[in-house]
């Protein structure tokens, strides 16, 4: 499983640091309940670069035939723009792409993206969703298992 306090790299946007009314009201505005382990991570470094991880996969998606990336972690910021690597922009993102309701992006581009997926009820699965692909794959049960199931890219590579 990989260790919380090496999960990240730069914190690229310096967010501030999450605060738990922060957590609060991030979760009343998107009317949901963020994953324990997710905010553990953000309360760590509040969004930006990971240490580089892949999440390997049974099936063949559009970025590999064996798994997808988490090189970025988005983060929770109230004030200001809503910009890139902010779980607050979800809902905007989510008309913008077209993408389907009840989806919390925490990772991505604006082609393909990992996500929170509410779509069926109140613990989230994650998702794999690329648009130009027509791809919405679940290739986790919940948060905790996309974060052990996590590896190195440079172990995942090396085998």
């Amino acid at each position: 499983m990989i260790n919380k306090l090496n999960f990240w790299g730069s914190n690229y946007y310096n967010n501030p640091s999450i605060k738990e009314e922060t957590i609060d009201k991030a979760e009343k505005i998107l009317g949901i309940k963020l994953p324990s382990s997710f905010i553990d991570l953000i309360k760590i470094q509040n969004s930006g670069y990971t240490k580089g991880f892949v999440f390997p996969t049974k099936i063949k998606t559009s970025w590999a035939d064996n798994h997808v990336p988490l090189n970025v972690l988005f983060g929770i910021v109230l004030d200001g723009d809503f910009m890139d690597d902010n779980i607050m922009s979800s809902n905007y993102m989510v008309k913008e792409w077209g993408l389907p309701e009840k989806l919390i992006l925490i990772s991505g581009d604006g082609h393909c993206w990992i996500a929170l997926d509410y779509r069926k009820g109140k613990t989230p699965s994650i998702s794999w969703i690329d648009i130009e692909c027509n791809e919405d794959i679940k290739i986790a049960e919940n948060f905790d298992d996309f974060l052990t199931g996590l590896v190195s890219e440079e172990e995942f590579f090396d085998n």
